[in-house]
């Protein structure tokens, strides 16, 4: 089951001015993310506000019938996206999306900010 990335492409961290840096810290991470996500085998998405400005730049690890994780407060740069990529495709190989931490790429460990059990599948 394929699992994605969804990026925050409106995530701006402290001090960002449109007048220093045209792009939001989000849509630069969503660039270097969605550069390396193909070759993994994972997909990615971009959405507006996944309101955790706090703790920009923000990402979801997500499949169906799989748990879910938020990470955040990242620099945009292409060492995390790797990791943010190296951990959804081990996501993705999981058969529940739980990774065991000795697996978990250095640069994501302490970004971690919640973990979503799936929807049930009856009403």
């Amino acid at each position: 089951m394929t699992s994605w990335i969804t990026i925050c492409d409106t995530c701006k961290r402290e001090g960002w001015t449109p007048q220093t840096q045209p792009l939001t810290d989000g849509e630069i991470f969503a660039g270097l993310i969605e550069d390396r996500a193909a070759s993994a085998g994972v997909k990615t998405r971009r959405v507006s506000c996944m309101m955790g400005c706090v703790r920009a730049c923000n990402v979801a690890v997500q499949a169906p019938e799989k748990l879910s994780y938020v990470l955040g407060t990242f620099e945009p740069s292409p060492e995390n996206a790797q990791a943010i990529v190296d951990y959804a495709a081990l996501h993705q190989a999981s058969e529940t999306g739980q990774v065991p931490y000795r697996d978990w790429p250095q640069a994501v460990k302490g970004h971690f900010t919640t973990r979503m059990t799936p929807l049930p599948d009856t009403d």
